[in-house]
């Protein structure tokens, strides 16, 4: 996300794993021993200071004036240098004396630190950036005034100047990283390269037209109060900076990856292929999964779960009456007329909208805590329309930033049903991710690394979760809608085998489109960016159907042992209560939680 958004999921998941200090930042102030709680709000308060893009992202603007240079050599060893400072600090704790809360901060702030270190051991910033996530995807946005960064007051309008200014300095990093990449093998499949090519040099990022470059959103539309001289000093130094540094930033990276990066990539396509490849999977799948799950069992899980969903699509070609085999039905959905119902953007906007309705009365059986968070549904921006999925970007805890489900439109015409459409709103919006990434922002007692972390297999896992709650909250009843919820629900169990197919060299990219093909009612060019997706983030797939499996045998478990005792309500609360957690901490949780009722 799902994107969480997948945007901003992959901007939290650079909070695992991109967050950087240099070698001179001072190590966190001296705590005293039993307080896990001070140990935690030190750390993150420095790793604020340290990542202002987050704080920005979080609402909060004290840095809204910088951009750190977190592919830097120097900001990596201070990073790592600054996670073992802290590790430090923890190791003097007497971790038996803690509570059963202090016990889960411990150990999610462990989780994160030592999963942080070990990924530098693989040399990541080598990779600075795919054409999926990284910095250069996220700018336009933040520079749109569509985005969290705040155009509002003179303050702000400086503030991205002097933000934006430093852009260059990360794509210069960024262009030395690839070359020591380059050097030492680690390097992007050339089919990713393309895509990130044409990315590069897009129209409403590199041209100087007024009305057509995202980067003048800012000063196309002032805020109401600005004098007629504020509006012309801004004008002038936005437009001298967006051509003299922006553009030539994206210029420049667009030929250095055509011209010199590109020759270089490899054909290959899973990251098995480059040095240590086979280790480096095994530490993402640890890591986007939160288990001690092979790859070899994650495949075989995978399997299991797509012969399960064949079974029940198979039920609901039987009910439309189609007479071919599963294949030939799978195949005729993508093109079915009455799949495809909506003419215009705006219909389909309502359609989504309809959903939230009809959704709304149920809700209240299902939880006890619903989030203050404003809920916004919104069409996504048309210069990253091509190549984005649907996604939600989570609000600010103040409620001055909504919660945002971005739909892309490319051609509403086009929009099929039975490629999910009820079962993508419970889970990028209400209540998946929306619900669980607001309460958790909401909860004040949280430790803000809490408030504020992710980790994907809860957090999609829980998204994933709520398609299931569709029946229950009156949803699914058309049967093409059924099976928009079979296939989303196939597409996490077909990652599943796909993301470990690639990665440990079972399947080649054209090899996983096909299966993707025979199973899922996509059209072949958004199965080939699903599938390039998994290429470029290996294992982050696999937290999807992993977490979702663990919160619905969590529920199936103690909805019997408890009997009456047991209360959907409460169970959902006591999930989401604790922010995101890895899923041994969240079954102990919930263990004790049960042992209570």
């Amino acid at each position: 996300m799902s994107r969480l958004s997948l945007k901003y999921l992959f901007a939290l998941c650079l909070i695992s794993f991109a967050f950087s200090c240099k070698k001179t930042d001072s190590p966190l102030t001296k705590v005293t021993p039993l307080e896990i709680d001070s140990i935690a709000a030190n750390y993150y308060e420095q790793y604020l200071k340290l990542y202002p893009l987050e704080a920005t992202a979080q609402g909060d603007y004290r840095y809204n004036d910088q951009l750190a240079i977190n592919i830097d050599k120097d900001y990596i060893s201070g990073e790592i240098a600054f996670y073992n400072s802290v590790q430090k600090q923890m190791e003097k704790l007497n971790y038996r004396n803690l509570s059963d809360e202090d016990k889960t901060v411990y150990d999610v702030l462990d989780f994160i630190l030592k999963s942080r270190i070990e990924r530098y051991a693989y040399k990541p910033e080598y990779i600075p950036f795919t054409q999926f996530s990284g910095l250069p995807l996220d700018f336009p946005l933040l520079g749109s005034g569509q985005g969290s960064q705040p155009f509002k007051t003179e303050k702000d309008y400086e503030d991205w100047l002097k933000r934006a200014g430093k852009f260059p300095l990360w794509m210069t990093a960024a262009t030395e990283n690839f070359r020591e990449g380059m050097a030492t093998g680690i390097v992007l499949p050339k089919k990713l390269v393309v895509k990130m090519i044409s990315q590069m040099r897009s129209a409403e990022i590199t041209t100087t037209e007024w009305e057509k470059n995202i980067f003048y959103g800012p000063v196309r539309g002032f805020p109401s109060n600005f004098s007629n001289d504020q509006r012309e000093k801004f004008r002038a130094a936005y437009v001298e900076m967006i051509r003299t540094r922006i553009i030539p930033a994206y210029t420049a990276m667009g030929d250095f990856l055509e011209k010199e990066y590109l020759p270089k990539a490899r054909d290959t396509d899973g990251i098995n292929a480059l040095p240590k490849g086979k280790d480096i999977y095994s530490f993402y799948a640890r890591y986007w999964t939160t288990t001690a799950m092979a790859p070899d069992d994650i495949y075989k899980t995978g399997l299991a779960e797509v012969a399960m969903l064949r079974a029940e699509m198979e039920k609901v070609k039987q009910q439309v009456g189609f007479t071919g085999n599963l294949d030939q039905f799978i195949a005729h959905v993508k093109e079915d007329p009455s799949a495809m119902p909506y003419k215009t953007e705006k219909e389909l906007i309502d359609a989504f909208n309809a959903v939230l309705k009809k959704i709304n009365p149920r809700l209240k059986a299902m939880f006890s805590h619903t989030p203050k968070t404003p809920f916004e549904i919104r069409q996504t921006e048309k210069f990253r329309e091509a190549t984005a999925s649907a996604e939600y970007v989570p609000g600010t805890p103040d409620g001055k930033r909504p919660g945002i489900f971005y739909i892309p439109i490319p051609d509403a015409t086009r929009f099929n049903v039975t490629s999910g459409m009820e079962s993508l709103f419970l889970h990028e919006a209400i209540p998946g991710h929306h619900y669980q990434i607001s309460l958790q922002q909401e909860n004040q007692e949280l430790p803000k690394f809490m408030r504020f972390g992710w980790l994907g297999a809860y957090g999609e896992g829980w998204a994933h979760y709520c398609e299931t709650l569709g029946p229950e909250l009156g949803l699914y009843t058309d049967p093409y809608q059924k099976m928009g919820y079979l296939s989303d629900q196939m597409l996490r169990a077909v990652r599943l085998v796909v993301d470990t197919g690639l990665h440990t060299g079972r399947m080649n990219r054209e090899e996983a489109v096909r299966y993707f093909l025979s199973n899922i009612s996509y059209d072949e060019a958004a199965a080939t960016a699903e599938i390039e997706r998994y290429m470029a983030m290996p294992g982050q797939a696999l937290s999807y159907k992993i977490g979702s499996l663990k919160i619905r045998e969590l529920r199936t478990k103690y909805e019997k042992e408890l009997g009456k005792k047991f209360s959907l309500p409460e169970f959902h609360d006591e999930i989401l209560n604790q922010g995101s957690l890895p899923l041994d901490i969240l079954d102990r949780k919930m263990k004790v939680w049960a042992s209570k009722q």
